[in-house]
């Protein structure tokens, strides 16, 4: 049995990545939840912050495509893996370093620009370490398994604690410090995957592999993927700025009170990483995809809705918030099974970046002027419409399971 399919090593590239990629994304929701605390310290209004993770957001999804055809051109995973995480762990710690708005700004969209790549990158190497029948399951573990419980779950109560206790720049210095750990152990014990995995499937209705950006978005599933990513990326992006804003401003909520309520949130898409990946790699990817697409909708719709009794309300908003067990599918499975494992970094990146800049930057900036100028509810009521849009396009996606591909075959014949 090959290296890259030997059941201990595709554990420990699970592990290694996992924790990898989930302090990626704990420095990457640091700042959502130091905003109560950045606000007040430097006088931002909702536009300049809408803006800060607009900045991220606008440099993640280039970094996605660059770096992540870069690294398809060269054949490498490793080196890119490596150099992002020293670069976005020393961001961190430049976030904490900010004395300003645009000092603050300037150390997000460096790290943006590190961060973007990493994600499509991780994808690529579990996909060549996977077996077929936990592909999908092993891209949710680490993408939302451990980018939840360590960016949602474990964020909110470390940071704010750090925060209260020595001062909001402290959380800052604090998170860069374990991807610098991690990198050492990636260098260490994961090695250089191979380009394509040996499973390959036939590439979708018997196309050339797909090779520049635009021959890529010409698969229906990639450009599909990619639409549903802006609409997706942007709820969740609208969430995680405006929600602990609008829980501290709008409902009354002690900080506190706001990250015992986005802790417990943050649980929601390790369950659902695993719950809909887990049911992706047995019934299809399709259906999960269209279900859980229109649950996102009901964490910003129970939000406003209950405003006097916060178990009903968090309960509900933690339902909703399960849908984000989407993410692996579209950001990575299905456009890695759709172009059969080839340019997987540069498909997956396209996803990201496309998502990210509309989503991620559009969104944010947009939804912070409208607050601006009415109030807070309507970050959220455009959170809810953009999840049940991500629901809509889900409808039209072609299966790419190939177990379920392979299934509705036989039964034709």
């Amino acid at each position: 049995m090959p290296t890259h399919h030997k059941a201990g090593y595709e554990l420990r590239v699970v592990l290694l990545l996992g924790l990898a990629y989930g302090f990626a994304f704990y420095d990457r929701m640091t700042m959502s939840f130091l905003s109560p605390f950045v606000v007040e310290d430097f006088g931002l209004n909702n536009t300049q912050v809408g803006a800060l993770g607009s900045g991220l957001s606008l440099t993640w999804a280039l970094g996605a495509y660059v770096f992540g055809r870069w690294s398809d051109k060269t054949g490498k995973r490793k080196p890119f893996l490596l150099a992002a995480m020293l670069v976005f762990s020393a961001c961190s710690i430049l976030s904490g370093l900010s004395t300003g708005f645009w000092t603050l700004l300037a150390s997000r969209i460096i790290m943006g620009a590190a961060e973007g790549p990493f994600l499509p990158i991780c994808l690529a190497i579990i996909a060549a370490a996977s077996v077929p029948r936990r592909r999908g399951l092993n891209s949710g573990i680490v993408q939302n398994g451990f980018g939840s419980l360590l960016g949602n779950a474990l964020a909110p109560l470390l940071v704010v604690a750090i925060a209260g206790w020595w001062g909001w720049r402290a959380s800052f210095f604090t998170a860069g410090l374990p991807g610098l750990i991690l990198c050492f152990l990636i260098w260490r014990f994961i090695d250089e995957p191979p380009a394509v995995p040996a499973d390959q499937q036939p590439l979708e209705d018997g196309a050339q592999p797909a090779d520049g950006f635009l021959a890529m978005l010409r698969h229906r599933n990639i450009a599909l993927c990619s639409v549903i990513s802006c609409l997706a990326v942007g709820s969740i992006v609208l969430g995680s700025i405006f929600l602990p804003l609008f829980l501290t401003q709008m409902r009354g909520y002690t900080p506190a009170t706001m990250a015992n309520v986005m802790a417990i949130l943050g649980l929601c898409p390790a369950i659902g990483g695993v719950l809909v990946t887990w049911l992706s790699d047995r019934i299809g990817r399709r259906p999960p995809m269209i279900l859980f697409g229109f649950l996102m909708a009901l964490c910003p719709l129970a939000a406003l809705a209950i405003d006097d009794n916060i178990v009903l309300m968090t309960g509900l908003m933690f339902i909703g918030w399960i849908g984000i067990g989407i993410f692996p599918l579209f950001m990575g499975v299905i456009p890695g099974e759709t172009l059969a494992y080839r340019n997987t970094a540069a498909a997956m990146g396209i996803v990201v970046a496309i998502g990210e800049i509309v989503g991620g930057v559009g969104a944010p900036i947009l939804a912070g002027w409208i607050a601006d100028q009415s109030s807070l509810v309507l970050p959220l009521a455009i959170q809810a419409g953009m999840a049940i849009g991500t629901g809509i396009f889900a409808l039209a996606l072609r299966e790419t399971n190939p177990a379920v591909i392979a299934r509705r075959e036989a039964v034709a014949v």
